[in-house]
């Protein structure tokens, strides 16, 4: 294994087709395939500002035996186009160390455009703003105080790799949809705010446990075995049941808005929403995954100059940048600015 004496000058948003690359980066995933010319690999190469996938064509393929998930290579071959996505055919690789002079591991892992604490900080002001119930108030501030989950909360990513899949993606895509339940309390009135407020905060608290984060990001054992839903309901008992203040009719519904979240069955959900407030987080938390998922699009649209995005998976469909209105408050040359979503940090 190589060390490595230098500093990370290349970085994968901003590479184009034809251009030579020479840098380090680290390998969000490796498998072998057959092609008639004999075995490659599929790489996935990764670092702070997005990802790229690689080939290592045979017969240089046959030099590397036991590829893994988050080691980091130094490096060289060509950026090409292949169905409109930039690839890296690599020439050349090199495993590192990651305690090796000259590598920062910020480098490698993709974070919010706003610091982890911030977020953090905008959640607990939502509770100071929206919470007068004392013992909805008293449960939050513990459970965000306990110093596991905090912690746990900071870096985590909001998923593996389809929404909000970087540091601090869990807190950005938590307060996007505390916002949104919040905005849509003051359309129906009638809605019980404060349980949905602590719905939304603690919806996807589980994903701290079922995520590695970190380089590599992969599901946990507790993740598989368990999911995020059933680890978030058995990290939020012990607080629930020294809540006495706290009706239990008031824990049930907490319960239902975490375990119904995810909508329907198909979906993974274990139940339906059966609440005005579950369908609320419901549709607030999808909302807001798929919205996170055009907004990253669009940077890569914008980077090509694309109207359209290519096929997407996981919206099933492609997505098209609508021309925005003018506002009278901007001069017309003025590109406006999206004040409501959180964008990946370049």
């Amino acid at each position: 294994m190589a060390r490595y004496v230098g500093k990370k000058s290349q970085y994968i948003h901003s590479l184009v087709p034809g251009q030579p690359v020479d840098d380090i980066f680290i390998l969000a995933s490796a498998n072998q395939a057959q092609s008639k010319n004999g075995p490659y690999w599929n790489i996935t190469f990764q670092d702070s500002t997005g990802s790229i996938d690689g080939k290592i064509w045979s017969p240089k393929s046959l030099e590397y035996q036991d590829l893994e998930s988050g080691q980091l290579a130094r490096v060289r071959g060509f950026v090409e186009n292949y169905r409109d996505k930039n690839q890296l055919k690599v020439d050349h690789m090199e495993l590192l160390e990651a305690t090796a002079p000259g590598i920062d591991l910020a480098d490698f892992m993709p974070t919010s455009r706003i610091p982890p604490e911030e977020l953090m900080e905008m959640i607990e002001d939502l509770i100071t703003e929206h919470l007068k119930f004392k013992p909805w108030k008293s449960f939050c501030k513990k459970v965000l105080s306990d110093e596991e989950i905090r912690t746990r909360m900071l870096m985590a990513p909001g998923a593996k790799t389809v929404h909000h899949a970087y540091a601090g993606g869990l807190l950005e895509h938590t307060l996007q949809v505390a916002r949104a339940c919040m905005a849509l309390c003051d359309v129906y009135p009638n809605l019980d705010r404060q349980t949905l407020l602590v719905g939304a905060i603690f919806h996807d608290l589980g994903k701290a446990w079922e995520l590695s984060g970190g380089l590599t990001n992969d599901y946990t054992d507790e993740g598989r075995l368990l999911g995020h839903i059933q680890i978030g309901q058995d990290r939020l008992e012990p607080f629930l049941k020294r809540s006495r203040n706290l009706d239990d009719s008031f824990k049930l519904h907490l319960k239902h808005l975490i375990t119904s979240h995810h909508g329907e069955h198909d979906f993974g959900s274990p139940v339906r929403p059966k609440t005005p407030e579950a369908f609320v987080l419901h549709f607030a938390d999808n909302m807001d995954a798929k919205l996170n998922i055009i907004d990253q699009a669009y940077v890569d649209m914008d980077k090509k100059g694309q109207e359209w995005s290519p096929y997407m998976r996981f919206l099933e469909r492609n997505v098209y940048r609508a021309p925005a209105t003018p506002s009278h408050s901007k001069k017309n040359d003025e590109k406006p600015e999206n004040q409501c979503l959180l964008p990946l940090k370049a």
